[in-house]
C-alpha cells in the first residue's frame, strides 16, 4: 500500500469473489497504473478459495456492515455523524425518494451502509467509484452525496438489465447527484445507459485479457472425429447461464458419440442441475467440480475439446454481459460455443471465432454434434478467436482510458 493519502474508494458488492475475475483483473491494472485506492466491501467473501490475483492486490479493504443489525453502534455513529453534515438533507431527501420508489430492507440498508462510509472514509477521499450500476452504486451515490465528492461507475450485465429505468436515468443525470462518468463492458450495454443518460457519458471499456497472465495456449493436435470428447462450462449455475437446457442437449446427443462434459462454478441451482442430469441419465457423463481458482480453470480448458455456455435472458431480465470465460477459452485456443445474447457477438462471430447456437436443447446438441465430428472446423474457429483476442482484447488499453478517467474526477 502506497505511504502517501488514497484518494480514491472502490465500492464493490463483495471481496473477494471468485466469480468475478474481471474486477480483481481491473483493479490489479488500476494499482500498477499508479491508482491509489481502498476497497470498500458491502458483503463479506462467501467463497473459501481465492485467485491468486486477489492476492498481488495490496490495497486495504474495509468491509461495511453487511446488515446493519449486525453493527448497530458503528451504523448509529455513522447516522449520528452524517446528520451533522450540511450535505446530509439532500441525500436524506434522495434516499426517501428511492424508498418511495422501492419501498425494500435493501433500500435503507444501501443507506445505512452510506452513513457509516461517509464517516469513515479518509478525509483525503477525493471520488468514490463503484462495480455495478445497482447497489454498490447506491451506496456510492449516497456516501458521495453526504462527503460532497464525484462518483463513478462501472456497470456489467444484471445491474443494466434489472434496475428500474427511473433509477438509471438519476444515476445519469447531474441533476439528480448521479455519477461523473460510467464505463460498461459492452457495446450493448453503454448503447442502452448512453439512450438513458441526460448528461453522464457512459464508456465502452471491454475488459479484455491481461494475457501476461495466461500460459501459451497449448499445442492442439487434430482430434480424430470418433475420439473421446471432452466438453467444459464454467459459470454460476443460475438461470441466465443457460445450464439447464445444456443438461437436456446432452442427453440428445448421439449414443456413437463419445462425450464427456465438466461443470465448474457453483451456484443456487446446483441441486437442481444435478437431479435434471439424473433424470436424464447421464450423470456417469458429467463432472461436477464447484468452484475453482484461476489456475485450475485454465488448467481444465487447456484439457478439453469444446467450451460451452448457451447464455440466456433470465425470466427477470438479466442476462450475460461479454463472459470473460468466453476470452480466457479463447486464449487456450479452445473451440466456443455459445449463444447471440448481449454482447457475445461482439467477440464471437459465428462461424468464424466459434459458433452461436439457438438454446433449444435440440439445435444445442446438433452443435455440438458436429463441432465433435468437424475437429479441423473447431480448430480454424479456435485460431480465429485467438487471434481476435490478441489484436482487438487486450486488457491495457481500457486500463489506461479508465485510469485517465478516475484521476480527473479525483482532481479538483
Amino acid at each position: 500500500m502506497s505511504n502517501h493519502p488514497v484518494r480514491l474508494a472502490i465500492a464493490v458488492k463483495g471481496w473477494p469473489r471468485l466469480s468475478e475475475t474481471f474486477i480483481a483483473q481491473e483493479l490489479l491494472a488500476l494499482e500498477r497504473a499508479g491508482v491509489d485506492f481502498e476497497i470498500w466491501s458491502l458483503r463479506h467473501p462467501t467463497d473459501t478459495k481465492t485467485h491468486p490475483l486477489h492476492d498481488q492486490i495490496r490495497a486495504h479493504v474495509r468491509y461495511l456492515p453487511e446488515y446493519l443489525r449486525d453493527e448497530p453502534m458503528r451504523v448509529l455513529r455513522g447516522l449520528g455523524a452524517a446528520f451533522l453534515r450540511p450535505t446530509f438533507g439532500a441525500a436524506f431527501v434522495q434516499f426517501l425518494k428511492d424508498l418511495w420508489r422501492e419501498r425494500t430492507r435493501n433500500r435503507v440498508r444501501r443507506f445505512g451502509q452510506a452513513c457509516v462510509m461517509a464517516r469513515e472514509l479518509p478525509v483525503e477521499t477525493a471520488a468514490i467509484y463503484a462495480h455495478f450500476l445497482h447497489t454498490p452504486s447506491s451506496v456510492a451515490r449516497y456516501a458521495a452525496m453526504m462527503r460532497g465528492v464525484p462518483w463513478s461507475f462501472s456497470a456489467h450485465a444484471k445491474d443494466i438489465w434489472t434496475s428500474p429505468d427511473w433509477e438509471l436515468r438519476e444515476k445519469l443525470d447531474s441533476a439528480t447527484a448521479g455519477a461523473a462518468f460510467g464505463a460498461t463492458c459492452t457495446r450493448f450495454g453503454a448503447e442502452h445507459l448512453n439512450e438513458l443518460a441526460r448528461d453522464t457519458p457512459v464508456d465502452l471499456v471491454y475488459h479484455g485479457l491481461d494475457l501476461s497472465r495466461f500460459p501459451p495456449p497449448p499445442e492442439r493436435d487434430k482430434r480424430a472425429p470418433d475420439a473421446p470428447f471432452s466438453m467444459l462450462s464454467v459459470g454460476r449455475l443460475v438461470e441466465k447461464k443457460g445450464f439447464d437446457r445444456l443438461i437436456d442437449a446432452l442427453a440428445l446427443l448421439p449414443g456413437d458419440l463419445d462425450w464427456h462434459w465438466t461443470h465448474i462454478g457453483g451456484g443456487a441451482l446446483d441441486a437442481e442441475m444435478r437431479a435434471r442430469a439424473e433424470a436424464n441419465e447421464i450423470s456417469a457423463r458429467i463432472t461436477w467440480r464447484g468452484a475453482c481458482d484461476q489456475p485450475e480453470v485454465i488448467e481444465a480448458m487447456r484439457n478439453s475439446d469444446l467450451f460451452v455456455l448457451p447464455s440466456r435472458v433470465a425470466e427477470d431480465g438479466d442476462r450475460d454481459g461479454l463472459p470473460n470465460v468466453l476470452m480466457e477459452a479463447a486464449s487456450q485456443r479452445l473451440a466456443i460455443l455459445s449463444t447471440p445474447v448481449s454482447a457475445i457477438p461482439e467477440f464471437i462471430e459465428t462461424g468464424v471465432h466459434g459458433t452461436l447456437s439457438d438454446d433449444a436443447p435440440e439445435a444445442i446438441a446438433q452443435h455440438m454434434t458436429a463441432i465433435a465430428r468437424s475437429p479441423e472446423t473447431a480448430l480454424k474457429m479456435a485460431d480465429a478467436a485467438y487471434d481476435r483476442l490478441t489484436s482487438e482484447f487486450r486488457m491495457q488499453p481500457g486500463i489506461d482510458h479508465l485510469a485517465q478517467r478516475l484521476r480527473g474526477i479525483m482532481t479538483p
